[in-house]
């Protein structure tokens, strides 16, 4: 999830970032015994969190804009600034949901349990 979140900073595309991660963390977490939507669902909050401020996200000169109708003198800096807390507590909050999820072994969806040698997991 930090490794998302830290590639998100740089590359603001979700789909170009799992088509670099998927490769290599999809496999290292089957050989731990997670399923692959478990680790989608790990990615989605590592990618999710950092968002805000990441300069790269295609909807961050809008964001400017808006904050700059309060606040003439605003940039990037700024942004940064009122969503840094923002971002360290849904991560804080996301993490923690995503352990306890899994300290239940709660299935991630319909048909997809969260670990691979789960009786519920479709070989």
């Amino acid at each position: 999830m930090a490794l998302a979140a830290a590639v998100n900073l740089a590359m603001g595309s979700a789909s170009a970032k799992w088509a670099i991660l998927a490769p290599v963390f999809v496999p290292m977490f089957m050989l731990l015994g997670y399923t692959p939507e478990f680790t989608q669902a790990a990615y989605r909050v590592g990618d999710s969190v950092t968002n805000i401020i990441s300069p790269m996200m295609s909807y961050f000169a809008l964001i400017i804009a808006f904050v700059q109708k309060y606040d003439p003198k605003a940039g990037v800096g700024t942004v940064v600034a009122l969503m840094l807390p923002y971002s360290v507590a849904f991560f804080l909050s996301w993490t923690a949901f995503l352990v306890t999820w899994a300290l239940l072994g709660i299935p991630v969806g319909p048909g997809a349990p969260l670990l691979m040698d789960s009786p519920l997991h479709v070989q």
